[in-house]
């Protein structure tokens, strides 16, 4: 597996990155992992979701915070500093983990508690679809999308987020998993607090991701910006 850690200059082309890693995977069957950390707060919604309902965007607008969209499902979260994001492209299998959404789910959340549980000294749990927590506080959120040869799952680990900041931004998401129970997003979201290398380390570990990455799709990544990412039509879209 190629492993590549790397941080583009704006929130749009990382967004923009991972779906361009995506389609390189779809036409030479390479897998990928990839990790990059923003410097910059931006709120990002999941591919259905309506920014009216799930961003308070006067808040946004105030404070500076772009609004993105993404390619995967899954809810509207805050990214920033204090945010790991991870990039897991792999291959699909028509007869093996990754054939489809449930088991590719179970399979690469499963393989992902073990390897934390471990680092971390801690019982990692799977909840909801795609959730990782600690003693029922998330700490993981996570999505994918899916193309004929390959698939993109990815996700972030919380290691030092503003929780009062996810509060001012984002509403309460009109789509909870039960494990939530409610609860605010100060008392259901989790930081490690620990280093980002450490997450790293374990998930390099637990892909085998030894190989550098040494082709970087940058036109595609512009090109997808331009036609995507930073238009209005594709972030506020019904």
């Amino acid at each position: 597996m190629h492993y590549l850690d790397l941080t583009l200059p704006t929130p749009a082309e990382n967004l923009a990155l991972d779906e361009a890693l995506w389609e390189t995977t779809e036409n030479d069957g390479i897998e990928r992992l990839r990790f990059w950390e923003s410097p910059v707060h931006f709120v990002v919604l999941g591919y259905a979701n309506r920014a009216a309902s799930e961003v308070d965007l006067e808040a946004c607008r105030l404070r500076g915070i772009p609004v993105l969209r993404r390619i995967t499902g899954g809810g509207t979260v805050l990214q920033g500093p204090g945010c790991l994001n991870y990039t897991l492209i792999l291959r699909v299998t028509p007869d093996g983990p990754t054939s489809g959404i449930p088991s590719t789910n179970r399979y690469i959340m499963q393989r992902h508690a073990a390897a934390l549980t471990t680092v971390l000294g801690k019982p990692v749990r799977c909840c909801g679809d795609t959730d990782l927590a600690l003693e029922g506080r998330k700490f993981s959120g996570n999505a994918q999308r899916r193309g004929r040869r390959a698939l993109l799952f990815h996700g972030t680990f919380l290691l030092g987020l503003d929780a009062k900041l996810v509060r001012a931004v984002l509403p309460m998401p009109t789509r909870q998993p039960p494990y939530r129970s409610g609860r605010s997003h100060e008392d259901f979201l989790a930081n490690l607090g620990v280093q980002a290398v450490t997450i790293q380390q374990a998930l390099r570990q637990a892909w085998a991701a030894t190989d550098a990455s040494a082709l970087l799709p940058l036109d595609r990544v512009s090109a997808l910006v331009a036609a995507k990412y930073n238009r209005p039509d594709w972030v506020f879209r019904s």
